[in-house]
């Protein structure tokens, strides 16, 4: 992964978080057209919010997203905000698939899971925090 750091006013950044999404009652219902094109919502989605996708792939019951994002963006609005207008365009445009799966208006679970991850290991930056020199007291 490259370290492409993330400046904006005051602060610079390097916050990766990886996203895991699980479709309603764990359906397999994603094809490989599906996939690609909740691959564009994402993208799409995570630019207008000022993020960046790094890597996005699933399966037939979930997809994992990794992307990079700044401190302001508020990790649960972003989340929810993906499943929703991902949700709603994709049984627009493959409606006709989805009805074998669902016969209400929903296509992800109620939850999610997402997890920090970073270049270094947590023991990594531990050390390196822990050689940092402390200056000596002056008397």
């Amino acid at each position: 992964m490259k370290n492409d750091f993330v400046s904006k006013g005051r602060s610079v950044s390097d916050l990766k978080v990886h996203l895991v999404l699980v479709t309603k009652y764990r359906r397999k219902a994603f094809t490989v057209n599906m996939l690609a094109r909740l691959n564009t919502i994402v993208e799409e989605l995570l630019e207008k919010w000022d993020c960046k996708l790094i890597e996005f792939n699933g399966e037939e019951d979930h997809v994992h997203c990794l992307f990079q994002y700044h401190p302001d963006v508020e990790l649960s609005k972003l989340v929810n905000n993906l499943k929703s207008v991902s949700s709603r365009k994709l049984r627009q445009e493959f409606a006709e698939h989805l009805e074998q799966f669902y016969w209400k208006d929903v296509f992800w679970s109620g939850s999610y899971f997402v997890a920090s991850c970073g270049g270094v290991t947590v023991s990594t930056l531990r050390k390196y925090i822990e050689a940092q020199e402390t200056p000596e007291e002056k008397t």
